[in-house]
């Protein structure tokens, strides 16, 4: 399954695996939230609310798509985060992994904090979120 996340500078898309935790955030989508900025990693509230899956990770390559379960919110790192060492992409905690970013996850860079950002299945909806 492709997911498309957008934001008003910027979008990508990912390709996500066949997991429980993946198919609960495929049900909701879209999704339109608030994004937050955590060093290098974006991270946004979902209505997607499971529990934590065998093989959750703390500690994920960039790009990764995940969600962290203690927060109902899907994290998206790109780079190290306040709490990483020797510049590995270390989440807030063990978060359930979805699968990965197409392409280049430094197009993340482009997202602040506050942002309205959306995440919806590839393929469907147009346009990027607008500040209400």
């Amino acid at each position: 399954m492709r997911i498309r996340i957008l934001w008003p500078a910027g979008q990508a898309t990912a390709t996500l695996r066949a997991t429980p935790t993946a198919e609960a955030l495929r049900a909701e989508l879209p999704i339109v939230s608030t994004a937050s900025a955590w060093g290098e990693e974006v991270y946004f509230g979902t209505p997607v609310s499971v529990p934590r899956e065998d093989g959750a990770r703390q500690v994920v390559e960039p790009g990764t798509v995940a969600l962290w379960t203690d927060g109902d919110s899907l994290a998206l790192p790109y780079g190290p985060t306040p709490i990483s060492r020797a510049g590995e992409c270390r989440l807030a905690g063990p978060c359930n992994v979805l699968g990965a970013l197409d392409g280049d996850a430094r197009v993340l860079r482009t997202v602040r904090s506050g942002d309205p950002i959306r995440g919806e299945r590839a393929g469907g909806g147009r346009g990027r979120p607008t500040g209400s």
